[in-house]
């Protein structure tokens, strides 16, 4: 394990969903699906969808606040705001200086990070560089995702599987021994291809043409994508934990990324861990993207499945494509 300064953990949760939620029953009505076929393939019973009015850095804002709130921390205190998004309100400026003013976080620097669903896990990479270098004593991580935006609804593969919603954490020094233990990043950008949204940057510019090509929605190779996801959670945990001189016997608790339960299931059993062990939460908010994990997090621990001195692992994988794990000790 690489040595660091000072160690660096979670001190607040928040989290964020919008209050309008889209059943099963709600997609059968405006597609040719049924509630049993969603179901059994991926786990999922509803989705949340942001309102008209709302936009990714409303959401972060409302879960940063509430990170805030639960750490103890004024905004003016923030050193630094990481916003890991695959959806932000435009392409710049980033989705983070947005959230950064909605909050007052007045003294904050602030940026983005695009690594699909992955992005929290590479937030809190970055993050506990900062922290444990000394660099800053305050990172607030804001993920937050309004997927709905960029579904298209005739496409039963995708839009059945996403959802909105944002989940904040407060980073800061902890006592030694305790907070981040490793983490592992990685990418294959030969899998580019396989889960984008193909216009509106450099490449596709937005057109007439691109928006009636519905290029500006999500396309996703779902097989592909699974094959990689089912391989590579499980390996990238146990690397980490590796790296963290710990085993797969030492976990109390998997938080993985909420993408279908079938991936989840073929982590906990590369792990060796039962049903307890592992946080579900995909049935009632489907995809959450960056958000996932965080949202999951938050629930755990209001579920009473977290205690402070538990060895957690966070474990997800995306678009890029992009895969993470991190291993902490839990300290609140």
């Amino acid at each position: 394990m690489t040595k660091t300064i000072r160690s660096a953990g979670i001190v607040g949760l928040g989290t964020y969903l919008p209050a309008e939620k889209i059943t099963n029953a709600d997609l059968e009505k405006i597609i040719d699906t049924t509630d049993e076929w969603i179901r059994t393939r991926t786990g999922i019973s509803e989705r949340r969808r942001l309102a008209e009015d709302e936009a990714a850095s409303d959401m972060g804002m409302k879960a940063a606040i509430k990170a805030l709130e639960n750490a103890g921390i004024k905004p003016e205190e923030i050193d630094l705001i990481i916003v890991p998004t695959a959806t932000p309100d435009m392409i710049f400026p980033s989705t983070a200086c947005i959230i950064q003013d909605k909050i007052g976080a007045v003294n904050a620097a602030a940026f983005d990070i695009s690594a699909g669903c992955t992005g929290f896990i590479y937030a809190l990479s970055v993050a506990n560089q900062f922290v444990a270098s000394g660099a800053y004593n305050t990172v607030l991580v804001v993920a937050t995702e309004a997927l709905t935006r960029f579904l298209n609804w005739e496409d039963r593969n995708t839009c059945v599987l996403f959802g909105d919603g944002a989940g904040a954490v407060v980073i800061k020094p902890v006592a030694e021994g305790e907070g981040f233990l490793s983490f592992v990043l990685g990418s294959d950008g030969s899998g580019s291809e396989l889960l984008k949204i193909p216009a509106g940057g450099s490449r596709y510019p937005s057109t007439e043409k691109t928006v009636a090509n519905k290029q500006h929605f999500i396309h996703m190779a779902g097989n592909e994508v699974f094959k990689f996801a089912v391989k590579i959670l499980g390996e990238s945990a146990i690397e980490a934990l590796g790296k963290a001189g710990l085993s797969k016997e030492d976990v109390d608790l998997l938080v993985p990324h909420q993408a279908n339960t079938r991936i989840i299931e073929a982590a906990a059993k590369r792990l060796g861990l039962p049903q307890e062990k592992v946080v579900i939460n995909l049935d009632k908010y489907g995809n959450m993207s960056s958000s996932s994990i965080p949202v999951a997090l938050e629930e755990a621990k209001n579920r009473g499945l977290l205690k402070k001195g538990d060895l957690i692992v966070l474990v997800g994988f995306g678009a890029g494509l992009t895969w993470g794990a991190c291993v902490m000790k839990w300290q609140i």
